[in-house]
């Protein structure tokens, strides 16, 4: 974790650490797998299959930033384009004494805010035209520092790297199940043995459903990791508490081909762009708006005590 005066929280880093670690064995197990089922049919084939999982692994690193502004329609803003939100982040990040991130805002309903990049230094901090007309400077000065603890933790990093195996996976999904439409190739010559695509097929649904489950672990941690270090930057528990029963609410009112729209963007989202009984389900990358709360409550309430 950057030195910040962000809290630093052991756990978080403990499970981003496995995290990383599983995955990455995991991409690798997965591209030497490939490696190996098309040897004996396309040697050369072997040679891409590691070049393209090293492509798409540093496409995601380098890229991070631009691709996420680029999917939610976003632009990077001045301070004299925005000046109280730049104002905002620029007093944030003195309080937590770090560099700060790139602005920028989507011109978009749906209230809420991300942050993504590749370092601290090549961050940005991207809030919607929706939530900066729902929520008070209060309210949304904890949102923002909610966004300033993912970055100086570097989890967003983390986040967008380990996407890269279940991306590939996905990728490799698709053309199994495409190759297995026109019949596909044999893994040797003998007639009996296994369809190459139904092995790639397999392989890919693996890695893919545990890199799902992996990262989603992972991203409901980081969330409750962030509140709570953004709590405790502004010591106003209650305003991000207020500010995340504002976004939820506002969810239902949102139409859903929007949502959908934004779904891509859950995992980095302030509050994931869903409504209703979904928010609870097994595949939410967000912990629970009531677990959320309960952890604030609990600070508001440490907060509040005399010291002796």
């Amino acid at each position: 974790m950057a030195r910040t005066r962000f809290l630093p929280d052991r756990g978080l880093t403990a499970r981003m650490t496995l995290v990383m670690f599983l995955l990455g064995a995991l991409f690798v197990g997965l591209v030497v797998t490939l490696m190996l089922v098309f040897a004996q049919n396309s040697p050369g084939t072997m040679v891409l299959i590691g070049l393209a999982g090293i492509g798409v692994a540093f496409y995601q690193w380098w890229s991070s930033d631009k691709v996420a502004m680029r999917a939610m329609r976003a632009r990077e803003v001045t301070p004299e384009e925005a000046p109280e939100l730049h104002g905002m982040i620029d007093r944030l990040c003195a309080m937590a004494d770090m560099p700060k991130p790139r602005v920028g805002i989507a011109d978009l309903d749906l209230p809420n805010a991300f942050a993504t990049g590749r370092s601290p230094d090549r961050a940005v901090v991207c809030v919607t035209t929706g939530i900066l007309g729902r929520l008070t400077a209060e309210e949304l000065e904890g949102v923002l520092a909610h966004e300033l603890s993912h970055v100086a933790h570097r989890d967003v990093l983390v986040m967008t790297v380990a996407s890269s195996a279940g991306i590939l996976a996905g990728m490799l999904t698709r053309g199994a199940q495409y190759g297995g439409m026109f019949g596909g190739r044999r893994s040797n010559n003998n007639n009996n043995g296994l369809p190459v695509w139904l092995v790639v097929l397999v392989v890919s649904l693996v890695v893919y459903a545990v890199s799902f489950l992996l990262l989603k672990l992972l991203s409901r941690y980081r969330e409750l990791c962030a509140d709570r270090a953004g709590a405790y930057l502004t010591m106003k528990p209650a305003a991000l508490a207020s500010a995340l029963q504002k976004i939820t609410g506002e969810m239902a009112a949102i139409p859903q081909k929007d949502l959908r729209a934004a779904s891509a963007m859950n995992a980095f989202f302030f509050a994931p762009a869903i409504s209703g009984a979904s928010l609870r389900s097994l595949s939410s990358t967000h912990p629970s708006l009531e677990q959320r709360l309960e952890q604030l409550a609990r600070i508001q309430a440490e907060l509040g005590r005399p010291t002796q």
